[in-house]
């Protein structure tokens, strides 16, 4: 049976974050990132598997639930988690890793994949978009523009006292109740409220989507068009899993779409869940991930 614990790790970055710690470290190293709103529980039933055969790191993001929450949306721009993701495989020993990122954790997967390839051997990304891709779909794509109007309510100054208003268990209901079934949520619903509950964790999720360069048109605006969605953009160099739950409805299959000329080396897994895709079908998760890594 894998061992498993959670450590709370001081990082060169200025942060702090919650780690959990499964299997055993001669084993090959794999890093798991979540998104919004969650934290490392996004992999819990993710993490028990892969611990079989690899040295599995799964930390709370900073911002998020046990970790350091620094005030200020310019500590929550993409390179600052990008570089906590460095500075926690540094502070293990590892070198190379298979990194796994989900939503938010996804978008840095991809960031860290760019940036640094010479730390990420294998990647995988699991309903997260592409930055180009999502760009350009913002500008292309009417249906995923619509979907992706919730980030400037959330870039929204005032969005703070609208959840004060209508109180955290009912933000929880609402940021959840289109992506998955009651049922699906209800389990964990106290977990994360108790998570929400800390001092200044609201804000720091919001942060993440404030920080963020992304830009979102609304529905009727015909904004001018950055040239770089248009020109030519750095490959990935490593090998690529894409897991994509196809009932996601705030990440639209457009996003799919066109990803093989930035990806050369890819391999999408379509499967049944929304978009909390490691928790709704954990199972086909890990079969897509063991399967990839059997090729």
């Amino acid at each position: 049976m894998p061992t498993e614990t959670l450590q709370r790790i001081a990082l060169p970055t200025g942060v702090e974050l919650a780690v959990q710690i499964a299997g055993d470290p001669a084993n090959p190293p794999v890093i798991l990132l979540h998104g919004f709103p969650e934290s490392h529980r996004t992999w819990r039933d993710v993490v028990p598997d892969l611990a079989g055969d690899h040295y599995v790191l799964a930390p709370d993001q900073r911002g998020f639930a046990g970790s350091s929450k620094p005030l200020g949306v310019e500590h929550y721009t993409p390179d600052k988690p990008v570089a906590d993701l460095i500075a926690l495989a540094d502070h293990f020993g590892i070198d190379r890793f298979t990194l796994v990122g989900h939503d938010w954790g996804g978008a840095i997967a991809w960031m860290a994949a760019l940036g640094r390839p010479d730390r990420i051997e294998r990647l995988v990304i699991v309903n997260a978009p592409h930055p180009l891709v999502f760009q350009r779909s913002l500008f292309d794509d009417a249906d995923q523009r619509a979907a992706s109007q919730y980030i400037t309510a959330f870039r929204n100054p005032d969005f703070e006292q609208f959840v004060g208003r209508i109180g955290l268990s009912q933000f929880f209901d609402t940021s959840f109740a289109n992506h998955a079934t009651p049922e699906e949520i209800a389990a964990e619903k106290r977990v994360y409220l108790g998570q929400w509950r800390q001092e200044g964790t609201l804000t720091a999720m919001l942060n993440w989507y404030r920080a963020s360069q992304i830009i979102v048109p609304a529905p009727d605006e015909n904004p001018s068009r950055p040239a770089y969605l248009d020109a030519p953009f750095p490959p990935t160099q490593m090998p690529v899993l894409v897991i994509w739950g196809l009932k996601d409805t705030a990440l639209r299959p457009v996003q799919l779409d066109g990803l093989d000329a930035v990806v050369p080396d890819l391999t999408i897994e379509r499967i049944d869940a929304g978009h909390f895709v490691p928790w709704q079908n954990p199972q086909a998760v890990v079969a897509a991930i063991r399967k990839w890594e059997a090729r």
